[in-house]
């Protein structure tokens, strides 16, 4: 597992942070999962759009209620078998269903929420590790990962949510909707997918 000084950071947020930081990794996740399901046609990605569309609301609208029992699954019907395919690109869009279902299932345990922090942030590094391990042929550790300049990207893009995040003094919807909104206006993935 990927680490990074930025998960000990995000240990010291609030939980309105933590998931908002976890729903923006998902967001820089779909990409990965909508190119998929386009050269595939295996699922709509406009479903797990709306489970993450779900958890941007509840961060953002006060009176509003998911079930995120329903949302999991919703979400177990979208994720791809990696044996059934033959393309790199179903590994990315497995790892972006792993990061929404660990979303989710914190949302439903709260206890579960530093943990599934820490995993999320490791688990978008790693699926940018992967991939570059793929194409190189070397793997990319905690050891050598400061040599990599796609996964130090990745690192300064979740060093830069955080401290979008670690400037709020209370929960800010504007800066929730901002950050959406910015991940939206421009949808790259974590490893390059631009839809």
């Amino acid at each position: 597992m990927l680490k990074n000084p930025v998960q000990l950071r995000l240990e010291k947020l609030e939980p309105w942070q933590h998931i908002t930081f976890m729903v923006s990794l998902c967001e820089r996740m779909y990409p990965n999962y909508a190119f998929f399901c386009q050269e595939t046609e295996f699922a709509d990605a406009q479903k797990y759009r709306s489970i993450l569309d779900s958890i941007w609301e509840i961060l953002t609208v006060k009176t509003a209620k998911i079930n995120f029992e329903n949302q999991l699954e919703k979400l177990e019907e979208l994720v791809p078998v990696a044996d059934d395919f033959d393309l790199y690109a179903v590994n990315p869009a497995i790892d972006a269903c792993m990061a929404l279902a660990d979303l989710l299932h914190a949302m439903l345990d709260r206890d579960l929420m530093m943990e599934t922090l820490v995993k999320l942030s490791s688990l978008s590094a790693e699926t940018v590790a992967d991939l570059e391990s793929a194409q190189s042929g070397v793997e990319v550790t905690n050891e050598n990962q400061k040599e990599n300049e796609a996964v130090c990207a990745e690192w300064d893009m979740q060093w830069a949510i955080f401290r979008a995040l670690k400037e709020a003094e209370k929960r800010d919807i504007e800066l929730i909707k901002g950050l959406r909104k910015e991940l939206r206006d421009e949808p790259i993935s974590n490893i390059g997918i631009e839809l």
